[in-house]
This record gives structure tokens, C-alpha cells and sequence, in this order.
């Protein structure tokens, strides 16, 4: 019987690893190994990965996975192996459909669960580039003037796959090993 493997880099892959029933148990290891302590998710339920724009002529967005925790936290993961130019203001669309849909219909506080998106790239930003910054993980907030996070409900988290060099010897965290896993 031959070996048959899924590379979690492509498309398929990924969706087929990560965006099915039977294997959420992946996604909330990868995803958990991501996320304050705070926001560490037990279950989730995924949801559409297709949004529809406000009006007809609005243009969609369609995610590679979208998922809920039972607590309200909504994440959005992409995976991108080809540069693309504005993959942060798509990153920004993105996140602005699952903030929308928590606004509830009549008297609502505004209340948001926190929403993250969280990009798997295997290109580094041209940006980064120039600044030689080597990270693998790049977590953006918005901050004020004084280099302090004021809302904490909106993450951005990019993975710079090229960027990762540990070798098979040098894996010591399961963040470590999914990076891997990403990589090879």
C-alpha cells in the first residue's frame, strides 16, 4: 500500500486538514497556539466562509475558513502561498464582515466578541523586508499615540513561513512543529 500525504499548503490541503467536521481538533491546536490565554478556544463551529457585500453590487468575500467559539471569538484564516499586493487591506476587509454580523437588529449595546484574522503566508511583506525584521509571527492591534493597545478585540496575525528555519532537531513547542509542518 502506498503512502498518500496532504500537503497543508495548498488549497485543498488545508480546507480538507483544517475545514472539516472530524479534524476541527487541528484547527483549534494550530489556532490556540496562536492565542492569548484569554481567547485559548476549546470548541468551534465553523461558519460561512462566503459573505455577501451590503448591497448586490458590493463585492464578496470568501475566506478560506471562518469559525466561531462558543464564547463568541470569531477567527478568519487565510492561507496565502502566492505575494499578493494588498493582502493587509484584504486582511482589513475581511475582518470587517464578522463584526458585522454581531450587530443585532433594535436596542444593542454595540458589544463586539474579539475577531481575528489570521494569515499563513509563504512570502514576507516588502515592507518587512526592508526593515530586515525576520519574525515568523506578526500580531498588529490598533494602538494610540503612545504605543498602547486601545481595542484589544481586533488582532491580526501573519505567519511569514519564509521566515521560519528551525529544523526537524530544533522543533520544541507545538507552535514550533505546526510552523514546521507549514513549511516542509
Amino acid at each position: 500500500m502506498q503512502d498518500k500525504y496532504v500537503n497543508p499548503f495548498t488549497d485543498f490541503g488545508f480546507k480538507k486538514l483544517f475545514g472539516e467536521e472530524p479534524h476541527k481538533a487541528l484547527l483549534i491546536s494550530f489556532l490556540n497556539t496562536l492565542l492569548p490565554e484569554k481567547h485559548q478556544i476549546e470548541d468551534l463551529q465553523y461558519s460561512r466562509n462566503e459573505q455577501q457585500g451590503a448591497m448586490v453590487m458590493d463585492r464578496k468575500a470568501i475566506f478560506d475558513l471562518s469559525c466561531v467559539s462558543p464564547s463568541g471569538e470569531r477567527f478568519i484564516v487565510e492561507l496565502q502561498k502566492a505575494k499578493q499586493n494588498y493582502f493587509k487591506d484584504r486582511s482589513v476587509y475581511y475582518a470587517t464582515f464578522p463584526i458585522q454580523e454581531q450587530a443585532k437588529r433594535g436596542d444593542w449595546d454595540y458589544k463586539l466578541s474579539a475577531v481575528y484574522t489570521v494569515g499563513i503566508l509563504d512570502f514576507v511583506f516588502d515592507e518587512d523586508r526592508a526593515e530586515s525584521d525576520d519574525s515568523v509571527v506578526h500580531q498588529v492591534q490598533l494602538k494610540n499615540q503612545h504605543g498602547e493597545v486601545f481595542y484589544d478585540k481586533l488582532t491580526f496575525i501573519y505567519l511569514t513561513l519564509p521566515n521560519f528555519k528551525k529544523t526537524l532537531a530544533e522543533l520544541k513547542t507545538t507552535q514550533d512543529k505546526w510552523f514546521y509542518i507549514f513549511r516542509h
